[in-house]
């Protein structure tokens, strides 16, 4: 099925040292979406949940004499045409989320020839919500209570996290809300576009249950979309040529048809102190809720590069790329405050890539700049096929090959991810129509190839501070209360909760006098601190 890597000298990998970092592979899905015609020639037929088999079409054995025959690919999954988009979510997409909001980095991007069904998968429509929507719902769904108020963390320009005090906070907040463009409010659904309004069925909804209560979060958003070989941010405010100003009298610029816009600047990688690759200059929106963060992602979908071409009406001529980041801070002793310590800061992000389409300009006739744009689409795409070649060689034949990474924006973003900074998911999409079937075979072979793959799984990173403690308390608490009501037997109301714990709290020790008349008392706060932890 795969012709197999050639060796210089065949021979298995040394025998590596016991390691804490076990490796997984890299997790393969297969979607099929519905024939276009219902009397349309079909390729593919799915022979069970894991495995799918190519037919070549009569026409193509009539003119090559046989020399295709039936193949059958497997993967992780194989989502058939009755797949709905929430199980879709369920199988791929949510253990990302949930490793997300345990501090781990996570990977996804589709793949597939124009008009698979990559964006339908990734973004879905009204109704049926794809991967993007529903993960950000889960996100919300699960950290709601526990959001910290709006800049009081903040990201920096070096890919790092800065935390603001309550009152800085404060200030920039109301500075804010004189620039509404700046940071959006939060919309209602209504208000919302109605072609990305109620993507999601609220009885799907999905939460994360083990969420650290003794932390705070904040959620980032970052919209990017590589478009031949340059990164553009796609929420990037366009300014306005300043040469060709025009006033309506009232002392206000409006854009008028001869005035231009500013064409956008592309954005360079850079490397961290932590070595992982960042978009420099990117716009980074903090949001607070699932509506708001739609919005944001929207308003970013409408700037992305789409052209109608011979196989699909809106083609996508980039790749986008959608950045979750979660910042997760702890909370003091006393559970009120953010500590005002950013090393204390856990970031993790969640990499959302839809890939522009593999095609054979022949098949598009494609001329100017969609030769152009078709070129730098399968350029990027074969130099991560070579990266994953690379790789799995020297994992298979014990060499150790440069990976190309640096070839193509999209490899070098993600070189991380690859070298063990979170787990990866690929999802092919396939259209099961014969006029497919050559380029289909291209990324079935391409899709096996990836599946023999592994990455390094991420070591765990564990937030320290004072909470632990303070949680450990609480628990304790609840768990005495539960035992004397089960002691008390009977049903379980108000009325004898309250008595139960208005006995456990005259339990407790006395606290001293905590009047404090003179400033250099050192005493009294000290006796207060060691009664309330005991």
């Amino acid at each position: 099925m795969i012709r197999p890597t050639k060796c210089k000298t065949p021979r298995r990998p040394a025998p590596k040292k016991p390691s804490s970092n076990q490796k997984d592979p890299v997790g393969v899905y297969c979607r099929v979406r519905p024939l276009g015609v219902e009397d349309e020639e079909c390729c593919i037929e799915v022979i069970s949940n894991t495995t799918i088999q190519l037919h070549a079409p009569d026409g193509l054995k009539a003119n090559r004499n046989g020399e295709f025959k039936e193949t059958q690919y497997s993967f992780q999954k194989v989502l058939g045409i009755k797949t709905s988009q929430m199980e879709l979510f369920q199988d791929i997409a949510k253990p990302l989320v949930d490793d997300l909001i345990h501090s781990k980095n996570g990977l996804l991007f589709t793949y597939g020839v124009t008009g698979s069904g990559k964006t339908f998968t990734m973004t879905g429509s009204p109704g049926q919500g794809g991967l993007l929507p529903r993960s950000l719902d889960m996100i919300f769904n699960s950290i709601g209570p526990y959001q910290a108020k709006r800049f009081v963390l903040k990201t920096d320009d070096k890919n790092g996290m800065e935390v603001q005090n309550q009152v800085d906070a404060l200030l920039e907040r109301q500075k804010r809300e004189n620039q509404p463009t700046t940071v959006p409010k939060t919309p209602s659904r209504q208000r919302l576009d109605p072609e990305f309004a109620d993507m999601i069925n609220p009885e799907e909804a999905c939460r994360v249950d083990e969420v650290d209560e003794d932390s705070s979060y904040s959620v980032f958003v970052s919209y990017i979309e590589i478009y031949n070989n340059y990164i553009y941010d796609l929420l990037e405010e366009a300014p306005y040529d300043p040469i060709k100003p025009k006033w309506n009298g009232g002392g206000t610029p409006q854009r008028q048809p001869n005035q231009e816009v500013i064409p956008p600047q592309s954005k360079i990688l850079r490397e961290d102190q932590n070595h992982n690759m960042y978009v420099a200059g990117c716009t980074e929106v903090e949001v607070k809720s699932t509506e708001e963060a739609f919005e944001v992602f929207w308003r970013g979908q409408k700037k992305r590069r789409i052209a109608n071409t011979q196989l699909n009406r809106e083609s996508s001529r980039s790749h986008s790329v959608f950045i979750i980041k979660l910042a997760q801070a702890p909370l003091d002793a006393d559970g009120d405050n953010i500590l005002q310590d950013k090393n204390q800061v856990s970031v993790s992000q969640l990499c959302l890539v839809d890939l522009a389409g593999s095609e054979r300009t022949s098949r598009t006739r494609a001329e100017g700049n969609r030769l152009r744009e078709a070129g730098n689409i399968n350029q990027s795409l074969m130099t991560l096929r070579t990266c994953i070649e690379v790789l799995r060689e020297n994992q298979m034949c014990g060499t150790n090959k440069m990976v190309p990474y640096r070839d193509s924006k999209v490899t070098h973003l993600f070189k991380n991810y690859f070298d063990g900074e979170g787990k990866v998911r690929m999802v092919v999409c396939v259209n099961p129509k014969a006029d497919d079937y050559e380029e289909t075979m291209l990324v079935m072979r391409f899709a096996e190839m990836t599946q023999e793959v592994e990455v390094a799984r991420p070591v765990d990173r564990p937030i320290c501070g004072f909470a632990a403690g303070r949680r450990q308390r609480n628990q304790a608490f609840k768990d005495e209360l539960s035992r004397r009501l089960e002691e008390r037997g009977g049903p379980v109301d108000a009325e004898s909760t309250q008595s139960v714990m208005h006995q456990l709290l005259q339990n407790l020790p006395p606290l001293p006098a905590s009047e404090i008349t003179d400033p250099h008392d050192d005493v009294t706060l000290p006796a207060s601190s060691m009664v309330l932890s005991s």
